[in-house]
């Protein structure tokens, strides 16, 4: 395992997090189940943004899983924890605390009162909303600590050069075969879309991305042969977007006197995590070779990406339910709630976030001081 500082994943976590926030300002145009809705929907929205559905979150739990491996190397069990409940666990109270009843409140603006006389109640629902991704890396980050020993150990040599020998002749796309597996298996019997880290569903597809993360930066020859193979892979990214596209707009009555509704489901499953998969093993090697590059835009853009992920549905929520009743199209409204809401959170991280050492403690960060160059686990993600 090397413990060399990876660029290319601290822009691809930056990259993540931002797509991320395009995802939430687009939510309430996109016809979908958001916490505040436009009155009118865009069909064309959906269509693209249900691709980039695929990838934008297991790409964020893959670079976690790398960034996990890199936190443990220089620390033993007891230390990681204490350190995981520091960076994780803390910012996710202090989310569900503070962050989360705003979203709630405006959600349901028209039913409340004044938000003073109202937080109790808030307070009381103890959602988390988006930050279903902190608690959901804080749990696997535990439950996965024997997984991370493993490879860590040299009991892992056998596997690991078995999956190097099958990676080697076959491709990192037969690693999509388990993943087609958990999906299909785990969707049927609990279809749910809630994302509890209590739904098997979600919690076994999310963390087959952040193990992989594990296993693969645990194995120099892994990164080696992403590289390599970058270009496969771009080609099977190419052929499982055309497939993907192709069964989400075939009209449901050519396929439904020969296929059931859960089998329908099933193919819809394995055509979406080919192309979760395929486009973050292309990611990966591309960015290897063009992404990996320090830069002190690159540090500074690392250092905000947690808090901003923590602020940003807040925020997003706040000004869209005034900004979706302005009498204007919905690109208009994008536009405008696009960069309200993006110069807000820089402005909240600028003046009350980044300067306080008290307030970086709240949102995951470490004291503002300046240090040495250090490995991957600078950033909780």
């Amino acid at each position: 395992m090397t413990t060399k500082r990876r660029y290319d994943l601290d822009w691809l976590r930056v990259i993540s997090v931002f797509a991320v926030f395009l995802h939430h300002v687009f939510m309430p145009f996109n016809g979908d189940d958001f916490h505040i809705m436009n009155s009118e929907s865009s069909k064309l929205l959906d269509d693209v943004m249900v691709y980039f559905e695929q990838f934008r979150l297991p790409l964020l739990f893959f670079v976690s899983g790398v960034g996990t491996v890199f936190a443990f190397s220089k620390r033993n069990w007891k230390e990681f924890i204490l350190e995981r409940s520091k960076r994780l666990l803390i910012p996710l109270i202090f989310g569900v605390v503070i962050l989360i009843p705003p979203q709630t409140y405006f959600e349901n603006y028209r039913f409340y009162g004044a938000y003073t006389s109202e937080y109790p109640e808030l307070l009381i629902k103890l959602k988390v909303n988006h930050l279903w991704f902190i608690e959901n890396l804080f749990l696997l980050s535990l439950f996965l600590i024997p997984v991370i020993l493993f490879f860590r150990s040299r009991n892992s040599e056998v596997l690991k050069s078995f999956i190097k020998k099958v990676t080697s002749k076959y491709g990192f796309i037969i690693w999509c075969l388990t993943l087609v597996v958990i999906r299909v298996i785990t969707k049927y019997y609990f279809p749910e879309d809630d994302k509890s880290f209590m739904n098997p569903s979600t919690t076994l597809y999310f963390g087959f991305f952040f193990i992989s993360g594990i296993i693969i930066s645990s194995t120099t020859e892994l990164w080696e042969l992403l590289l390599k193979n970058k270009r496969k892979n771009l080609l099977y990214l190419i052929l499982s977007s055309v497939l993907f596209y192709f069964y989400y707009f075939i009209p449901r009555e050519y396929i439904s006197p020969y296929f059931s509704l859960a089998t329908r489901w099933s193919i819809w499953y394995v055509v979406c995590s080919l192309v979760s998969w395929s486009v973050i093993i292309t990611i990966l090697g591309y960015g290897q070779k063009f992404l990996n590059k320090g830069s002190e835009l690159l540090k500074k853009l690392n250092e905000a990406v947690y808090p901003f992920y923590m602020l940003h549905q807040t925020v997003i929520i706040i000004l869209g339910y005034f900004i979706l009743q302005f009498e204007v199209s919905i690109s208009a409204k994008i536009i405008i709630l696009m960069i309200s809401s993006f110069v807000s959170i820089v402005i909240l991280y600028l003046t009350i976030i980044y300067p306080f050492s008290w307030v970086r403690f709240l949102f995951g960060m470490k004291n503002n001081q300046p240090k040495t160059s250090k490995s991957a686990d600078e950033n909780s993600f």
